[in-house]
C-alpha cells in the first residue's frame, strides 16, 4: 500500500487528470494554431491558476537524445509509470550498436528460415529517421546483416512517413536508401524496394478503427496487388502529379514490378520483419501475419512464414511471439498502484487515443487492474481536418457521466484533437481542433467542481503549437517556392503545460518549477492530491502545500 501523505489528507472529491494531446507551449506565435485560436477556458486557467512547464521529449521521456521528438506512446508511459524508462528508439539502436540484436534467437531464426525458404526476407515499417515508430538507420542494420549472413534476397515494403518529418520528404529518403541498396547489391545478393504506400492510407492503423487500411496494406505487401511502376521513386512522382496536394503519410499504395510481375509478393517460407519498435500501429498487421483463425478481412492466402517484430507489441496478448529486441519492463504504474489502494479509476478517450490512456498508461499493459474501468468513444473514419471537433464532446459526455456517478476516486482522458488534426498540417482546422477541446474542457471542469474534486490539466507532447516548419538557420518559418509556409507535421520540441485546477483547497494548493520537470512528475503529484505519498520508483511530485 502507499503510505499516506503526511503534509496533506488528499482532495475530498475525484482526481482528474486531462492530456489535451498535442498541446505544447509555442516559442511564437507565427504558425502556432493554440495561440492563434479562441480559448477561453484555457486563456483563464493560465491566468487564474498554478501552472509549470514540464519536458515532454527526447531523454525526459526515454528517448535517445534530447533532438528526438517526444510521442504519445512515450508520453502517456511516462504519464502514467512515474519514471522514465529507455523506450523503442533508444534500446533498438543499443541493440544494434551492442550486437546483440544479432546474437538473439529471433534474428538467428529469421536468418534461418530465409535461407530455408525462397531466401527471401521481408522487410516492412515507417520508412524515415523521425524516430517515433521506426527509424531508417536501423533498416539499413537489418539489411546490411542480412547480406552478411548469407541470405540473398531482401525485399522492402515502405510505408511513406510525412507526418513525424514534413509532409512531402518522401523522396529524401528514398533517393539515398536505394543508392544505399545499390552499393550492397551484388551478383549473390539483391535487396530491393517492393511496395509501400502512405501510413495513413495503408497498414499502419491502430485500436482496429479502420481495418480496411491493413486489408490495403497487405494487398499490396503480401499479394503484390495494385498501381505498378518500374521502382520507389518513380512511383512517388507519379502519384504526387496524379494526386496534386496529397502529402506523403496519404499517398495511395503501389507496386514494384518487372515486366508485369510484382518483385516482392510474401510467400510460403520466406521471413518477415516488421521493423517499427512502436506497437500502437504494429498490432494490427500482425494479427494478419500470426492469427490462424482470422475474420477481420479476406486474406486471400496466408503465407507460412517466419514472423517477427522489431519489439514485442502488447505483452499480454504475446504479440508478435518472435520479437528482435526485449520491449522495456514497466512496473510499479499508477494504475497498479491505485488499484492497491482499493481506489476506483476511470479512463476515457476516442479510438485514436484510447489506447493512450489504458495500454500505455498502464506500462504496455492490454488487461485492466482491479476497480478501473474503460470506457472508448469510437472515433469517425474521416480526414481529421474534415471534422477537428473530433469525439470532444462525446468524451466529455463520457466523464462528465463519470463524475457525476460518484463512483471514481480518479478518473484520466484524453482530447486527441490538438495532435491528429495537427498532424495533417491544416493550420484553420488546428486552431478550430483547440477551440473544440476549450469548449469540452470547460464542460468537464464544471463537472469537477459540482462533484468537489480537483484537476491536472497537462498534454503529452507539442503539436498544434507549431503548424509551420522552421528554418534551422533563420529560426522563421521556412517558405515554399510560392512564399507561403511550409506546412509542419510533426511533434514539436516544446515543453508542454501542467495546471492544478483547485476550487475547493482555499489556496493551499500550488505546483513548483524545477529544472528537470517532466511528465513523469505527474504520477507523484497527482499520488499527494489523493493523500498518499509517492510510489519509492515514482520521480518527485510537484505538489506544494501551504
Amino acid at each position: 500500500m502507499l503510505p499516506k501523505f503526511s503534509a496533506f489528507p488528499g482532495v475530498a472529491g475525484p482526481v482528474v487528470t486531462i492530456v489535451l494531446d498535442g498541446y505544447g507551449i509555442g516559442r511564437s506565435e507565427v504558425g502556432n494554431a493554440i495561440a492563434a485560436a479562441r480559448k477561453p477556458t484555457l486563456d483563464r486557467l493560465f491566468a487564474q491558476y498554478p501552472h509549470v512547464r514540464l519536458r515532454a521529449h527526447g531523454t525526459a521521456v526515454g528517448m535517445p537524445s534530447d533532438e528526438d521528438m517526444g510521442n504519445s506512446e512515450v508520453g502517456h508511459n511516462a504519464i502514467g509509470a512515474g519514471q522514465v524508462y529507455a523506450q523503442g528508439a533508444a534500446l533498438v539502436a543499443d541493440a544494434i550498436a551492442a550486437g546483440s540484436i544479432w546474437a538473439g534467437p529471433a534474428w538467428q531464426e529469421i536468418v534461418a528460415a530465409a535461407k530455408a525458404g525462397r531466401g527471401v526476407l521481408h522487410c516492412l515499417g515507417l520508412f524515415s529517421d523521425g524516430n517515433v515508430h521506426s527509424h531508417i538507420d536501423h533498416l539499413k542494420a537489418l539489411v546490411a546483416r542480412a547480406k552478411s549472413e548469407g541470405v540473398p534476397t531482401v525485399r522492402i515494403h515502405v510505408l511513406l512517413d510525412g507526418r513525424d518529418v514534413p509532409e512531402t520528404s518522401a523522396l529524401d529518403y528514398v533517393e539515398p536508401f536505394e543508392a544505399f541498396l545499390a552499393g550492397l547489391n551484388d551478383a549473390g545478393f539483391d535487396a530491393r524496394i517492393a511496395s509501400g504506400g502512405g501510413r495513413q492510407n495503408i497498414t499502419m492503423d491502430r485500436y482496429e478503427a479502420n481495418w480496411a487500411m491493413v486489408d490495403k496494406g497487405w494487398r499490396v505487401h503480401v499479394l503484390g496487388e495494385g498501381p505498378q511502376f518500374a521502382d520507389c521513386a518513380t512511383a512517388v512522382r507519379a502519384l504526387r502529379e496524379m494526386h496534386p496536394g496529397t502529402i506523403d503519410q496519404d499517398l495511395p499504395p503501389f507496386v514494384i514490378a518487372e515486366a508485369g510481375q510484382p518483385i516482392g509478393t510474401v510467400q510460403d517460407g520466406d521471413a518477415v520483419v516488421f521493423f517499427n519498435f512502436r506497437g500502437d500501429r504494429a498490432i494490427e498487421i500482425t494479427r494478419a501475419f500470426e492469427d490462424a483463425v482470422f475474420d477481420k478481412f479476406d486474406r486471400q492466402r496466408h503465407p507460412k512464414v517466419t514472423y517477427a517484430g522489431m519489439l514485442q507489441y502488447d505483452g499480454d496478448l504475446k504479440l508478435p511471439q518472435r520479437f528482435l529486441v526485449d520491449p522495456p519492463a514497466i512496473r510499479n504504474t499508477t494504475g497498479e498502484w491505485f488499484a492497491k489502494a482499493g481506489l476506483a479509476q476511470f479512463a476515457c478517450s476516442e479510438t485514436q487515443k484510447f489506447g493512450h490512456v489504458t495500454y500505455f498508461w498502464n506500462g504496455n499493459r492490454s488487461s485492466k487492474f482491479e476497480g478501473e474501468t474503460w470506457q472508448e468513444v469510437p472515433s469517425d473514419v474521416v480526414p481529421f481536418e474534415q471534422r477537428p471537433w473530433m469525439k470532444a464532446a462525446e468524451i466529455a459526455d463520457a466523464m462528465i457521466a463519470a463524475l457525476q456517478s460518484g463512483q471514481y476516486r480518479t478518473l484520466r482522458c484524453n482530447f486527441a484533437n490538438g495532435d491528429m488534426v495537427g498532424h495533417t498540417g491544416h493550420f484553420r482546422a488546428a486552431t478550430m481542433a483547440i477551440e473544440a477541446v476549450d469548449l469540452e474542457l470547460a464542460r468537464v471542469l464544471a463537472a469537477v467542481d459540482a462533484a468537489g474534486g480537483v484537476a491536472l490539466i497537462t498534454a503529452d507532447h507539442g503539436n498544434a503549437d507549431e503548424m509551420y516548419e522552421i528554418d534551422k538557420k533563420t529560426k522563421q518559418p521556412a517558405t515554399n517556392p510560392d512564399g507561403s509556409f511550409k506546412a509542419k507535421t510533426a511533434h514539436t520540441l516544446n515543453q508542454v503545460p501542467l495546471v492544478l485546477y483547485d476550487n475547493v483547497s482555499g489556496g493551499r494548493l500550488g505546483l513548483r518549477q524545477t529544472d528537470t520537470a517532466g511528465l513523469s512528475n505527474i504520477a507523484a503529484t497527482t499520488a499527494n492530491l489523493l493523500g498518499f505519498e509517492k510510489h519509492a520508483s515514482w520521480d518527485e511530485s510537484l505538489l506544494t502545500v501551504k
